[in-house]
């Protein structure tokens, strides 16, 4: 689990902004570049992405929604291109990570949490920019994925986790055309400035990693629609 605030590798918005009720031009002598634009569409009162509370993009998720001041409502893939999925692991059961990600003093929370059991809580929605992994532009570039348990204790990572976070991985790939090999699917330790260990020695990425590729094909397009 981490982070504060923290880009690159954004791409320019659909959509025209318009500050103080004037067109904010772009050019010479521009007073904001086209990627500050894109980012900050959605300040302007009244400009939002439609959304249905408590809808969730992971069809097999349970919504328990994290604190706002955690993550920063975003547009992607339309702003920031989605490219990465960050596996963490909690340091702490499932029910403490759902209450510190709850916290507006924590400052930190993922999109997903997977539970030993399987079970799969959504706290953010993917379009959404969330702090979890210590780097702004990794954050705006990822999707990250909670697991409950401890580095330094293999049995806490289940089969069944390891099979649930899997298919969830797999959807989140075939969404943004993420391939699935191990630059796109990384740690939160491979982050760079990261002074985090998980998911640690114990983790299994060539068992995660077949999972995952196994799950990706036989997962249907409609399964990798997102959801309003």
């Amino acid at each position: 689990m981490e982070e504060k605030k923290g880009g690159s590798g954004r791409r320019i918005g659909r959509r025209s902004l318009i500050l103080g009720g004037a067109a904010a031009a772009v050019g010479t002598g521009a007073v904001l570049a086209r990627d500050e634009l894109s980012r900050l569409w959605w300040q302007v009162p009244g400009v939002e992405k439609p959304r249905v509370a408590g809808a969730v993009d992971y069809r097999g998720a349970r919504w328990v929604a994290a604190s706002s001041a955690n993550w920063r409502r975003a547009d992607r893939p339309d702003d920031y291109t989605i490219d990465m999925v960050i596996i963490h692991v909690t340091q702490g059961s499932f029910d403490s990570a759902v209450k510190v990600f709850q916290d507006p003093g924590h400052g930190a929370a993922s999109h997903y949490i997977v539970r030993n059991d399987g079970h799969i809580a959504q706290m953010i929605r993917e379009l959404d920019v969330a702090y979890h992994a210590g780097n702004r532009d990794y954050n705006e570039r990822s999707v990250g994925i909670e697991h409950e348990g401890f580095v330094d204790r293999p049995q806490d990572l289940t089969d069944a986790m390891y099979a649930a976070s899997a298919r969830l991985t797999a959807q989140i790939c075939r969404r943004y055309a993420i391939p699935v090999d191990r630059e796109h699917i990384i740690g939160h330790v491979e982050v760079p400035g990261t002074d985090h260990t998980d998911p640690g020695e114990h983790w299994d990425w060539d068992r995660y990693m077949k999972l995952v590729r196994q799950a990706d094909t036989t997962a249907t397009p409609a399964q990798a629609r997102p959801r309003p």
